[in-house]
């Protein structure tokens, strides 16, 4: 059983932000996927979130922000955190920054570290619900924890049921993967790639970006080694499938009925895609072979999350 889908208007808006303000969960539909909302500065709220997901609490989550005088509320703002604001919010950028002392914050927010990763959301629902509610909402992508990411209300009905207190459906999201995670400091690092490349980052700061390499330590959302898994599963970069599999296919192919992420080759047709795609054949199949995917701009960040979907877990 699940809670109804309601259709997004400014009404459903408010009366999502009254769920919050009660301590209830809400999934958001944003640019990038389907965010799991609840009330950031609430310990009780932000518990719920990591009960629902099934999600280990030492995985921090992103808090979302009508935008940067919201955001210097709850983090430190320093003049290159400004210069990425001005450029790419609203929009898929969240920046892992300094957590201010008095931020009010729930310490399961920032699983325990001394920064805190914001963003400001360009979908129209998100910031009519942040605007209704007066303050920060916290929203990882509202699936199991490691699962596959929900690119329409019909995913997270399917993945969570009636641990939603509200399902806003504003139809599929158009970025469909998750947004870019730099940490912002005396220097830039790259934590988690996403569709505002390095390059775009690059030319607006004109300071290097960092990629941070894999290791042990959690800084921020979405640095699982196991992570956006499908429950098939995957082989990447094959050209064919092999007996039983299903194929999700990338460009030209020539295989019969398979889904295909762009048929012309396109990263962004692909992004939009990914996670709606896999899901289909999730439901179809045990096993999924991957055409090869290019290494570039946005491709960087369809990899990242197809060799996390196929890591061992």
């Amino acid at each position: 059983m699940s809670h109804p889908i309601v259709p997004y208007s400014t009404d459903a808006a408010e009366k999502a932000a009254q769920i919050l303000s009660q301590g209830g969960l809400v999934a958001v539909p944003t640019e990038t996927v389907y965010g799991l909302a609840a009330d950031a500065t609430d310990d009780h709220a932000v518990a719920r979130i990591y009960e629902a997901k099934g999600r280990p609490s030492f995985n921090p989550l992103i808090i979302h922000v009508t935008g940067l005088e919201m955001a210097a509320t709850y983090a430190e703002i320093s003049p290159l955190a400004e210069k990425l604001a001005a450029a790419f919010w609203p929009g898929p950028l969240t920046m892992v920054l300094p957590v201010r002392a008095d931020s009010g914050l729930s310490k399961l927010v920032t699983a325990g570290l001394d920064t805190v990763a914001i963003r400001c959301p360009q979908s129209e629902p998100a910031q009519a619900i942040l605007a209704a509610f007066g303050r920060p909402f916290a929203a990882p992508s509202a699936n199991p924890s490691g699962g596959l990411s929900p690119t329409s209300a019909a995913h997270v009905a399917a993945g969570l049921g009636a641990k939603v207190d509200m399902i806003l459906d504003n139809g599929p999201s158009s970025v469909g993967v998750e947004s870019t995670i730099l940490a912002v400091g005396e220097t830039l690092s790259l934590l988690r790639p996403g569709s505002i490349t390095i390059g775009q980052i690059e030319k607006v700061t004109d300071q290097a970006v960092e990629i941070k390499e894999k290791s042990a330590e959690i800084l921020a959302p979405g640095m699982m080694e196991s992570h956006y898994a499908p429950n098939a599963l995957l082989r990447l970069n094959a050209k064919t499938p092999a007996s039983g599999e299903e194929f999700l296919g990338f460009g030209p192919i020539s295989t019969p009925h398979a889904l295909n992420l762009s048929p012309s080759g396109d990263l962004t047709e692909a992004a939009a895609n990914l996670f709606a795609y896999l899901h289909r054949l999730d439901e179809a199949a045990e096993k999924i072979a991957v055409a090869p995917i290019p290494e570039t701009g946005l491709g960087i960040a369809i990899n990242d999350r197809l060799r996390r979907a196929a890591a061992p877990r």
